[in-house]
């Protein structure tokens, strides 16, 4: 049976409230396993690769699964990245690439590079749907994936709500495009962003449409994978809502949502929708 496996960004494990302390990274693993999540992500951009090498021992004592997103700045930057990925068990990498050529011909050479590595190490690699990364903007990304069919993506598609400015209602051009993201991505993420605003709380009202679409779209994503995929195959989907600055803060510097209960409402109304799907 196609199941659908949640799970946590560290970064997304804590709410910075007045009065709340920040846990210690044990207790961030414990209150992940302890909430039902299938796995805990880390990310390189937020953890040194040494550093992340220490949490790895967590893993096995809670027994959640691993996840890891790299930056790599060169084709064989990737490889440490991949090394850590099968310590953890990670099924698959995300590549947020830090070589940001201007054209897709000068895009080619690393993408090729970082996927003849992955298939070397025996890891699969999606490349993630990020700003300020080879990814960046979403027509180019969309010409590498015609130019390298056998790419895959991980699809945050807060970048491209921001990357393009999106008006709401999202004119047709722009939803055909990010249906054609969707098509290519095996795995998704989430956060919701509007036209201005790369993470907003999803529980305020002004908010509720791009709430509904980002919603619409993970369904889309989530139909278009089980179409594909087989029968007992498992697909990702990260709650990937990030600190500050990411969270928008008020005047005092604190956050102005709880990223934890956030991060639990988005595995609700994402559930409801994969089990409607299953069960249609």
């Amino acid at each position: 049976m196609q199941t659908l496996r949640f799970y946590q960004s560290l970064w997304a494990t804590e709410e910075r409230r007045p009065g709340v302390p920040e846990r210690p990274v044990e207790e961030r693993f414990e209150r992940v396993r302890d909430a039902g999540y299938y796995g805990m992500g880390i990310d390189l951009g937020a953890l040194d690769l040494d550093t992340a090498k220490t949490l790895v021992p967590l893993y096995a004592r809670t027994g959640l699964g691993g996840l890891l997103t790299a930056f790599p700045k060169s084709v064989e930057d990737l490889r440490p990245a991949l090394h850590l990925a099968k310590d953890i068990g990670a099924p698959v990498v995300f590549v947020i690439g830090q070589v940001m050529p201007l054209s897709v011909d000068e895009m080619e050479a690393p993408v090729r590079g970082w996927l003849k590595v992955a298939a070397e190490e025996g890891v699969p690699i999606e490349l993630e749907t990020h700003r300020n990364c080879l990814t960046n903007d979403l027509f180019s990304t969309l010409l590498l994936t015609q130019r390298i069919p056998e790419v895959r993506l991980s699809a945050d598609l807060s970048h491209y709500v921001v990357d393009r400015e999106m008006p709401h209602p999202i004119p047709e051009f722009l939803e055909a495009h990010i249906q054609a993201i969707l098509a290519r991505s095996d795995s998704l993420q989430g956060r919701v962003a509007t036209r201005n605003q790369i993470q907003v709380p999803i529980g305020w009202p002004q908010n509720r449409k791009w709430l509904d679409t980002h919603l619409q779209w993970w369904t889309d994503g989530m139909r278009m994978w089980r179409e594909r995929s087989g029968v007992d195959d498992a697909m990702i989907f990260l709650n990937e809502l990030g600190p500050r600055d990411y969270a928008m803060t008020g005047p005092d510097g604190q956050e102005m949502s709880d990223r934890w209960t956030e991060a639990l409402e988005l595995r609700r109304l994402v559930t409801e929708r994969w089990d409607a799907l299953a069960a249609a």
